[in-house]
């Protein structure tokens, strides 16, 4: 007789995605079907029309003479984020991490302020944060060749992150010295009133900014402030050249597929590439991608 076994049963939320769910999800969550695209492309629409809308409402006039006319359009696109909301956590595997996620919170944000603003009214301009849903974008519209430049970039960046310190720390000295030497120079009586103020005064001048609220009295000071113009441009130029030089030795060492909106069903991870097997980020195996699949039944 065998003994049972002490794993306790698999919950609906664990089970594969199937059926309705699995469709609302390859609808709502990627972009490789035309249903996808339409219905992220209407959702981007649909969220820079209620930002215009909330704009428009700000202004006095328009208030007064249209406010019961914004105020319907309002509730209409809370609803629609609402039920938008809803779907996006019936068709996910577990929507408490989804909820948790990023563009969760985000999706909860964009509807919140309208029914908060009921109770709260001055909570009703916090309604445009809905614009960060377009991050979405990048997604949505499939720009595979600027995608992958950002992800080009981003692995730049890191790997010029050490070199970008120890130049960011030479120039830290510099401000730091130059700061205490106009402090020397000018003095307080000029506006200098301490080294931290004359520290503020090289950051601003160093960087070209320059707000004018400091400047230098004499001819010493002026002729340092001249010399640290010319080596803010010069300091403006050093980081650039380091990015660009770490892009340009990833160009011609590698060669990037270009990215999809291939999603893990687990962890909500995309950008997935089309024959990988496994999520990238947790190590779920992934599910058949769409391509895949149409290619299987093509053979068959």
């Amino acid at each position: 007789m065998s003994k049972p076994s002490s794993k306790p049963p698999a919950q609906p939320q664990d089970k594969p995605l199937e059926g309705w769910r699995l469709r609302w999800y390859t609808i709502i969550f990627e972009a490789d079907t035309r249903a996808g695209r339409l219905f992220d492309k209407a959702l981007i629409f649909a969220i820079l029309l209620s930002v215009v809308v909330v704009m428009v409402d700000s202004i006095q006039a328009l208030h007064q003479n249209h406010g019961h006319i914004f105020s319907v359009l309002e509730w209409m696109f809370t609803l629609l984020f609402t039920a938008e909301y809803i779907a996006r956590l019936l068709s996910v595997r577990h929507p408490l991490k989804y909820a948790t996620s990023f563009f969760g919170i985000i999706d909860l944000i964009a509807v919140l302020p309208t029914y908060l603003a009921l109770f709260f009214p001055e909570l009703h301009a916090l309604i445009d944060v809905r614009v960060l849903r377009l991050l979405r974008v990048f997604r949505v519209f499939k720009l595979a060749a600027y995608v992958a430049e950002y992800q080009s970039l981003g692995r730049a960046l890191a790997a010029s992150g050490r070199k970008i310190l120890v130049f960011l720390s030479a120039v830290l000295m510099v401000v730091l010295i130059m700061g205490t030497v106009m402090y020397v120079v000018e003095g307080p009586g000029n506006g200098f009133t301490s080294v931290p103020t004359s520290i503020y005064w090289a950051i601003s001048t160093i960087t070209t900014v320059g707000f004018g609220d400091i400047t230098p009295k004499t001819d010493l000071g002026r002729l340092i402030t001249s010399f640290m113009m010319l080596l803010g441009w010069g300091i403006l130029a050093v980081p650039t050249g380091i990015v660009t030089a770490e892009m340009a030795a990833q160009r011609r060492t590698q060669s990037l597929p270009a990215p999809t909106t291939r999603t893990c069903h687990e962890c909500l991870t995309e950008g997935h590439q089309p024959d990988a097997n496994f999520c990238f980020s947790c190590g779920a195996r992934l599910p058949v991608y769409l391509h895949q699949a149409e290619g299987l039944a093509g053979k068959s």
